[in-house]
């Protein structure tokens, strides 16, 4: 197990990329922290993780709150000793078009996937700090470097992470943190399972491989960062789009 007696702490975990995320650390031996907004979707990924034997707490946290994000990470160390891993998962859409999105929509937006990341990203860098060591990975989207119609307030947020991230990566590697961020492309997901069929054929087929991703894809590529056969990997943007970009 290659994350074996690590302490995982990921935001966004109660559905989608985020809860298949956390059952992947598990899996590979880490403890595990789940964060999110919705204490129902927690409840259920937290029992799965303790019937898998793992040791779980779970915090209830809207990550644009920086008071709630810095009792989170106090709540954390002390229930576990430390925190070895943080995963920027949370995120949401409100997509419409410049000329009809409104001033909530572009605010909700940034506040979540861009303050929120920062948040969180700023609160585990100053406890890794402490400890010399740690791994901070971050979502971002192939959104984030080449745009998309009708997402202009998501595009600005997740090109900001990409920005914070190689940032991060240059700052926080002398004190033992590397930084990375995963990419991903069209991933299968409950949201994307209730569009039209003809949509879900169309995103197949703008990857070369003719397939959308699955949420396991993105908790691969997350464990892999995260782990020691990375450990000379920093400041990367990792696509999982299955060549979508190409």
């Amino acid at each position: 197990m290659k994350l074996l007696n690590k302490v995982t702490l990921i935001t966004g975990a109660g559905k989608g990329i985020g809860a298949a995320t956390a059952k992947k650390f598990a899996e590979e031996g880490s403890k595990v922290v789940l964060v999110d907004i919705n204490r129902e979707d927690l409840d259920r990924v937290a029992d799965e993780i303790f019937e898998m034997g793992q040791d779980v707490l779970k915090v209830i946290v809207d990550v644009t709150k920086r008071s709630e994000v810095l009792n989170l990470f106090k709540e954390a160390s002390e229930h576990f000793g430390n925190v070895d891993i943080v995963i920027n998962n949370a995120g949401i859409v409100q997509d419409a078009q410049i000329l009809k999105m409104t001033e909530d929509q572009w605010d909700n937006v940034i506040d979540v996937n861009l303050k929120g990341v920062f948040n969180v990203a700023q609160a585990a860098a100053i406890l890794m700090k402490e400890q010399g060591s740690g791994v901070i990975l971050n979502a971002s989207s192939i959104v984030g470097t080449y745009g998309n119609f009708g997402q202009t307030n998501y595009a600005a947020a997740k090109w900001g992470v990409n920005g914070m991230t190689k940032t991060w990566a240059k700052e926080l590697g002398k004190h033992g943190i590397r930084v990375n961020a995963v990419a991903p492309g069209f991933i299968s997901t409950e949201m994307t399972e209730n569009l039209p069929e003809k949509v879900q054929e169309m995103m197949k087929s703008k990857s070369p491989l003719n397939a959308m991703g699955t949420v396991e894809d993105v908790a691969n590529g997350y464990a892999f960062l995260a782990s020691d056969e990375a450990k000379f990997i920093t400041g990367t943007i990792l696509s999982i789009d299955g060549g979508l970009v190409i």
